[in-house]
């Protein structure tokens, strides 16, 4: 993870720096989780303790918002099922 501004940018090393399909854009709160799992097993309980930890959010709220995560980085390519 590269931070850019404001912006945290996800990139694969093995890939050209131009290639922009290898890039993914995080909020922070995302960079946050990305950051304390990389290169760890986890599951979204996992993920929805870090958030309510860190944020003050209901269970539910939490739950809601890594559905949404977990589903997005599948999507992109970055988590695998």
């Amino acid at each position: 993870m590269r931070t850019l501004g404001n912006e945290f940018i996800l990139v694969d090393e093995g890939s050209n720096l131009t290639d922009f399909n290898r890039m993914i854009s995080l909020n922070a709160s995302a960079a946050l989780l990305w950051e304390a799992v990389q290169d760890k097993e986890f599951d979204a309980a996992a993920l929805v303790d870090i958030l309510l930890d860190n944020y003050d959010i209901t269970r539910e709220v939490a739950e809601h918002d890594i559905d949404a995560l977990i589903l997005n980085w599948r999507e992109a390519g970055i988590l695998e099922e």
